[in-house]
């Protein structure tokens, strides 16, 4: 896996963490910094923390599936974008409260928008890959990310929260279908 495949796949993971960031953005009349840099440091830590546990789960059994590696890097990250994509047609708007920053809320949030990099780590695990290179990458790009989500929730609303999630599932099927389409062809 290169680097542009991770970059890519960093950003289709940090598209979760971003939605909720625009979220928070929108909690705050006048976000102060740490209002700002808190969702991305959350985020960004568990976005590289995740796919590090299920890198090293993958290894534990990669080798009892290798032949069906591609087929459940495939199925992975095709589910995962599906729902990506699915949740950005939902109408349903979340409520944010003044409790919003607090540890355990940022916690809470933290975990469930890195599910998904949990899933991807265990399917990094089929590949040859820098597992530690990745994961700083997919924390970083996930930290800018999401602070750029809470001043762009802070300034321009809902509206790109939808768009967002979007890409990040077209992104993530995408790659997935390459992963699908190099194994079976090249």
């Amino acid at each position: 896996m290169n680097i542009l495949e991770i970059l890519l796949i960093a950003i289709g993971l940090s598209m979760d963490a971003f939605a909720v960031s625009i979220t928070l953005g929108l909690s705050v009349e006048k976000p102060k910094i740490k209002e700002i840099i808190i969702p991305g440091i959350y985020f960004g830590f568990f976005q590289a923390l995740m796919p590090l546990i299920g890198y090293f789960a993958g290894i534990n059994f990669a080798n009892k599936i290798q032949n069906l590696d591609h087929w459940v890097a495939f199925a992975l990250l095709g589910f995962i974008g599906g729902k990506m994509i699915k949740d950005s047609f939902s109408k349903e708007e979340k409520k944010v409260s003044e409790k919003t920053f607090q540890f355990t809320t940022m916690l809470l949030l933290a975990i469930a928008t890195s599910i998904d990099a949990l899933v991807v780590g265990i399917t990094f695990s089929f590949f040859e890959i820098n597992i530690f290179k990745a994961i700083i990458i997919i924390g970083l790009i996930t930290f800018f990310i999401s602070i750029g989500g809470v001043k762009i929730g802070n300034i321009f609303g809902v509206k790109y929260k939808s768009k967002a999630e979007f890409i990040g599932g077209t992104v993530l099927i995408i790659l997935g279908i390459k992963i699908l389409v190099e194994h079976l062809f090249f």
